[in-house]
């Protein structure tokens, strides 16, 4: 055993924390990586046209995936690097043989995808895709008044859903397959009722069929380019919605809300009524800017909330970022590796008698153990957990990236 670690350990035991429990909660605990990354949200259907849908993917960092060989091999080299437990999150653009027809896609389309992930051992979760399709009509899918335009995405969200109980049965694992909508108006609408009655409509057709296996979800969003004065798809309406749906969830995504929010503190006010906690973890710039996760405390609040809560089995962690300016493998591993060490920090913080010395209304222990806490060798316990699941620890795991990038990524034009 490390000399570092097995001081870390003594100076944890201290405080009543057991590193070996932590590492094993943590290894158990599944983070969904999202393909998208990968391409800057390019997808596979060959369409041509630009990301719409109040999406937007800056820089050009040479190396971007263009095929599913190449967008696979990536993710695999990114996954050699990070420890624990991975999931791999799909959007439905990135069929195989869908020729953009999302409204007539099937299980075919996506046994290569399969294929990956039992070789991999991996789950997969999805999406459908209703942004960047010709179908989408003056930023309008689901809530559209053009009832062809409405009907096309009904089917699609139908087909996809179908897709992700294809999903559940080749892996043998749940899939999480959410719906976000880019629904919405740039100027101030005349009626914010009517397009937000349509949109319930279409989701009662969507999840009419049970489908053993998914774990639907509704994901809302604050505003987009576009669509700065309203979103049919408001937290409001999602969270109204799923709480009289029974089997459908309202999925946070930390990027969603206004500038001054956290999705930690929403947290422990979701799971005081689910019974599972979906998420897409993010690191929004003064708006869903989508950069790559950083170890901020708004993280470690995620992570926080997510442990003290006991909700380690509940919660259903994504990320969702799409960085074109810096290497996009190195992107997967940053903002995976800092998800995991958010979860580490907070298995190795004593809640429960944190939580004591707030029921007393001894506040300053609290305050003051709650910052003394920070500085604990918590980075010794790290360097362990990656040794056991040997992957590189701390920052060895760069050169690794930069290997990568001279042999493979720099061939490609």
């Amino acid at each position: 055993m490390n000399e570092g670690y097995q001081l870390a350990l003594r100076r944890y035991a201290d405080i009543g924390i057991d590193t070996e429990k932590a590492l094993q909660t943590l290894a158990s605990i599944p983070v969904s990586i999202h393909c998208w990354q990968g391409d800057d949200v390019t997808g596979l259907e060959s369409l041509g046209g630009a990301l719409d849908g109040g999406i937007q993917v800056t820089g050009n960092y040479p190396g971007r995936a263009r095929t599913f060989e190449e967008l696979t091999r990536d993710f695999e080299t990114a996954l050699s690097l990070i420890p624990g437990c991975k999931r791999l999150n799909l959007h439905a653009s990135y069929a195989i043989g869908g020729e953009g027809k999302r409204d007539q896609l099937r299980p075919e389309h996506f046994v290569p995808w399969v294929a990956f992930a039992k070789a991999h051992q991996i789950g997969l979760d999805f999406n459908p895709t209703f942004f960047s399709h010709p179908m989408v009509k003056d930023n309008l899918t689901l809530s559209s008044p053009d009832e062809a335009v409405r009907a096309y995405w009904i089917r699609h969200a139908v087909a996809c859903r179908r897709i992700a109980a294809y999903f559940a049965r080749e892996l043998g694992t749940h899939c999480l397959c959410n719906i976000w909508i880019p629904d919405g108006y740039k100027d101030v609408p005349a009626d914010r009722l009517s397009p937000r009655l349509r949109l319930r409509d279409s989701l009662d057709q969507i999840f009419a069929e049970p489908l053993p296996g998914v774990i639907d979800s509704v994901e809302s969003k604050f505003f987009g380019i576009g669509l700065e004065a309203y979103t049919v798809g408001s937290a409001e309406f999602y969270a109204n919605y799923a709480a009289t749906h029974p089997g459908v969830y309202n999925l946070m995504d930390s990027g969603h809300y206004h500038p001054e929010e956290s999705i930690a503190d929403k947290i422990p006010a979701q799971l005081a009524f689910y019974d599972k906690l979906p998420l897409h973890v993010t690191r929004p710039m003064h708006w869903d800017s989508d950069h790559v996760v950083t170890l901020t405390d708004d993280l470690r609040g995620i992570a926080d909330e997510i442990v003290r809560c006991n909700a380690c089995d509940k919660a259903l962690i994504g990320l969702d970022f799409f960085d074109g300016s810096i290497n996009r493998v190195a992107a997967w591993v940053i903002g995976t590796r800092n998800m995991q060490k958010a979860l580490l920090l907070a298995l190795l913080t004593p809640h429960q008698a944190l939580a004591e010395l707030q029921n007393a209304c001894r506040f300053t222990e609290l305050l003051a153990l709650q910052e003394e806490y920070k500085s604990l060798p918590w980075g010794e316990v790290w360097a362990e957990y990656c040794r056991r699941q040997d992957v590189p620890e701390n920052e060895k795991w760069l050169s690794a990236v930069q290997q990568y990038e001279r042999q493979a990524l720099a061939e490609r034009k």
